[in-house]
Parts: structure tokens; sequence; C-alpha cells
């Protein structure tokens, strides 16, 4: 009987932590940038960002996800310490209103929300409705799972097993706080752990005192998971803010610990139903600490600051920033990852490519040597965005997503080829150039400089294009890739008429300066081709399969689509 009983108990906690994932998973795939965007914004001032914490935390049904999400804004710097920690009291406040609200018998919607969620999920087309979908049959989850739950405690009490086991945590506070903060690590949630104990509470498997004890517990481990994830980096300032919302959780247990007797005894007077007793001390407890502490955060932030200083080193450019491997369960969020960490690589691509015309125009060996540093730098940026969208591709993505995902390994992929081609062939040119102490003409100089300063001005349209999928700016761009290629033609036409004349550093210089040329417009066609998938998708190109392509010489073996013939 009793291990049936435990056998049904623990299948109940496993649905309530799946439809806790399945809410957490739809709210971040719908909303998930935004999100992390409106974190980062709620700067005005210490309310609003309590308040940020607070919505949010309602919406994700998770403190721990707040507290991850936050943690890496304020690693970043995008957020100071004393706003990520107010949004921290606000998380921890927001997730007892979810305790509050499926306090109540509620469990009759389960159904009505299975039957939308459905409906959602199957007819949606695009991702918003059905992420909605997702989160529905999520909600209907858990008050299934709560429902599963008390019906599995209300005949346990003649199961000896089940109460033993219950019984030897009642009479230890201390113990009961260790258990449920060990749980709540384990699940990456309060909310189930609470939920759980207030069921436990309800069938009177445990005492008043050992449910509120077993609640800062779960309180106690929200604040873990951020801490461990921030432990992870060599750098102490990181682990300022999940310090201090572990310290602010801590600091409660200890006070709250030896009045917990007379707590459980004056709640028990004023609210007979256990489980609303429990879900009540729960917010009464966070509403409390976040009164006492938003007042001083400034002194807490200050400790902080002194007690985990930042580390003074050397940022290695090689190493990926915004690569955050917990996004990799939220696919919108890890996208925006990926694209920004491919903007950073994009980054040192147009240093390599200003820099090389620099070296090659002033025979400067010290910028050749810079460029092949910044190639090495881009190389492994590149690894690290493809392996971080492979392992996102692993798990189920939408079309959207998935169309993302692939330009933007598309974009790294001709990023790696252009630095290639920047390290391999103009920075050999400007190596033959400095040995053989040649100088361009005047004219030729002029020329080449106007052609480099126009392929860099489309690397910066393309960036654009690729965070942005601006349809006229994909327009414009392969408009410039045919003007750049008569413009390639022309200056090989003037350089040739001044061959004619016997210029003697247009002798010198001749198969350099056609050269440059032609590689500065193989890297201009790598950069335009960025427009084909905005293009493609605004319907004013046929499907990659149905187009013709061109592949180039290079040793990528990069392959390209054509332009329409219009072009």
């Amino acid at each position: 009987m009793g291990s049936v009983v435990l056998l049904d108990l623990m299948g109940g906690v496993a649905l309530l932590l799946w439809g806790l994932h399945m809410v957490l998973s739809g709210v971040l795939r719908a909303f998930g940038p935004d999100l992390r965007r409106i974190l980062s914004n709620a700067l005005g001032n210490r309310f609003s960002a309590f308040a940020a914490g607070l919505g949010l935390t309602a919406l994700l049904q998770s403190s721990t996800a707040t507290g991850l999400m936050t943690t890496s804004l304020a690693a970043e710097g995008a957020i100071g310490l004393v706003p990520a920690l107010a949004i921290m009291l606000g998380a921890n406040v927001g997730t007892t209103l979810i305790v509050q609200l499926l306090s109540f018998d509620i469990a009759a919607v389960a159904p009505i929300l299975f039957i939308i969620g459905l409906i959602t999920f199957r007819i949606g087309r695009s991702n918003l409705p059905r992420a909605l979908g997702r989160i529905a049959i999520g909600l209907g989850l858990i008050l299934l799972a709560l429902h599963i739950l008390l019906d599995t405690l209300a005949p346990a009490e003649q199961a000896p097993a089940v109460r033993a086991l219950l019984a030897s945590i009642t009479n230890d506070p201390v113990l009961c706080i260790v258990l449920a903060a060990a749980l709540t690590w384990a699940a990456h949630s309060s909310v189930a752990v609470v939920l759980l104990v207030m069921s436990l509470a309800y069938s009177q498997f445990v005492t008043p005192e050992a449910a509120l004890a077993l609640v800062l517990g779960a309180n106690l481990g929200s604040a873990i998971n951020p801490l461990l994830e921030a432990g992870v980096s060599g750098d102490p300032a990181t682990r300022r803010l999940p310090v201090g919302n572990m310290l602010n959780r801590l600091v409660g247990v200890l006070i709250v610990l030896p009045f917990l007797p007379a707590i459980a005894h004056e709640l028990s007077v004023f609210q007979p139903n256990a489980a609303k007793m429990t879900a009540e001390f729960h917010i009464l407890f966070n509403v409390a600490l976040a009164a006492i502490f938003i007042g001083l955060l400034d002194p807490v932030a200050w400790l902080l600051e002194r007690v985990l200083p930042e580390k003074k080193q050397t940022v290695d450019a090689s190493v990926p920033r915004y690569l955050d491997e917990v996004a990799l369960e939220t696919p919108p969020l890890a996208l925006a990852n990926a694209a920004r960490e491919t903007l950073r690589m994009g980054d040192s691509v147009e240093a390599m490519l200003r820099d090389v015309m620099t070296a090659l125009m002033n025979n400067d060996r010290a910028l050749v040597s810079n460029v092949s540093r910044l190639d090495n730098v881009a190389d492994r940026l590149d690894d690290a965005i493809k392996l971080y969208v492979t392992k996102l591709t692993r798990e189920a993505l939408d079309e959207r997503e998935g169309r993302r995902a692939m330009e933007i390994i598309s974009f790294t992929i001709n990023l790696e080829h252009i630095g290639d081609i920047i390290d391999k062939n103009l920075c050999e040119l400007a190596v033959k150039k400095i040995k053989r102490r040649y100088q361009f003409s005047a004219e030729g100089a002029a020329e080449l400089t106007a052609f480099h300063k126009r392929v860099c001005e489309s690397l910066q349209a393309a960036f654009g294009i690729f965070m942005t999928s601006d349809v006229e700016a994909a327009r414009k761009l392969l408009r410039e890739k045919t003007e750049l290629r008569k413009a390639q033609l022309e200056a090989a036409d003037r350089h040739f008429e001044r061959l004619r004349e016997g210029r003697p550093e247009s002798l010198e210089t001749t198969s350099l300066h056609l050269d440059i040329l032609a590689d500065l417009k193989r890297i201009h066609s790598l950069i335009c081709s960025v427009a084909y998938p905005v293009l493609e998708a605004a319907g004013e190109l046929p499907p990659l399969k149905d187009r013709d392509v061109v592949v180039t010489s290079d040793t990528s073996s990069e392959v390209l689509p054509l332009p329409p013939q219009s072009t």
C-alpha cells in the first residue's frame, strides 16, 4: 500500500514539474527576447525594477528562470547591481502570486485548458499561437497534478510507510528547510515544492510548523541555481547578484526560524485551512523581506562590490560572450544570443577588412600581424556559434526558428570565408608589397581606397539586414553588388590606361592592383549573400533549390545564389 502511494505521489510531482516546464518554455518561446529586453530596460529606479521582476515571474511561473536571466544580464553589465537585486525581490514576490492563485480549488478548469491548448497548438501556423497553446496545456497539467496529489494523499492516512517517512521530518524544522531547499534546487522550481507542501499540509501529513519550515526551505532553494550558474565564471563580480539574493533569503530564514512555532500557531487560528495557510505564509514572508530589503539595496550592493571585486584580467576576444547554455532551452532567446555573438564575430572581420587596406597603403607589417590574430579570433567564434546553434537545432524548432538558425549559420560561414580571403590573400599581397617596396600610383591608390570604402559600407549594411531583415535594405545591397561589378571593370580599365602611358608605379603593381580588386569583389559577393534569405522570405526570389548557383573559386568553395536577372 505504502509503495503504491509513494509511486502515485512521485507521478503527481513529475506531472506538476512537467506542467510548469511547459508553461515556462511556452512563455519564453513566445516572448523570450522581449522578456530579456524588459528586464534590461527596468533601470528607472528600484521600484520599477521590482515591478518588472514581479510581473515577469508571475508570467514565467518560475523565480529561478527570472534569476538566471537577471544574473546573465548583470554579468554582461546590461543592468546595475541595485536594480538587479530589486528585480530579484520582485521575482520572489511574483512566485507567491502563482501559489496563491493555485491555492483555490480550480481543478475543474483543467479540461477546458487542455481543449483550448490543443486547438490553439494544432491550428497555429506561427510561433505565438503554438506557444500560447503550450502555455494553456501546461496550466492544465498543473491543475491536474494538484488534483492527483490531493486524491493520492487523501486515502494515504492508512499507509504506515508514508506516514513514517513524513513524520521523521515533522519535528525537525532545520531538516525540513534543508530537504525543501534540496528539492527546490533539483526541481528548479519553488512553486512546485510549495504546491507539494500545500498538498501535504491539506492532507495533514505534516504539521503546520513543518509546512512553514518546508516553505522557508523552498524559498532558500530558489536562490541556489542562479548561484551555482554564476559560480562557473572565474570573475567574482558575476556572483554578486546570486550571492545577494541568497543573502536575502538566508537572512529571512534565520530571522523567522526561532519564531516558527508561534507563527504557525497564530496563522492556524487565523486560517484553519492548512493549504491556504501555507500559501499565505509564503506570500507574507516574501512581501516582508521585500519591504525590509528594498530600502537597504545600496549598502547591500556596496558590501557585495567590496567582498566580490571585479577581477582584473585581459579579455580574450575569442571567448564567446553571449552564448548562454541555459538559453538553449528557449529557442527565441538562444537565437537572439547567437545573432549577437555573430555580430561580435562581424566586428572582428570588419576590423580585419579595414586594417588590411591600411597595411597595404602604408606598408605596415604590424597591422598585417594584427589581421592574422583577428582571423584566429573570428575562426574560434565561428566554431563556437555553429556548435551552439547545432545544439539548439536538436530541440524542436518551428519553421521560423529553423529558418533563422540556418541564416545565422550561413552568415557566420560567409564571415569566416571573408576572413580567410583577407588573411590568406590580401595579407599575402601586403607582405609582397612591403618586401619589394612597391608603391601605388596616386590615382591607383585613390581607386583602391574608394572601392574598399564601398565594400566596408556594404558590410555595415549587411549587419543591419542580418538583424532586422529589412527588405528595402536587402534590395539596395544587391543593387550595390551590380554597381560594384561595374566599378571593378572601370577601375581595371583606368589601370590599363596608366600602363599604356608607361607609368612605372603601375607597371610594378599591376598584379597587386588587379588581385586586390578581385579579392574585394569576392568579399563583396559573400557580403551580399545575407540579402537573399530576406528577399526569398518576402517572396521576391524563388526558393534556393529553384535558382542557379555559382561556386566561387576561393578555397572555401562557397556556394552563392545568383541574383535575379533584373539585377
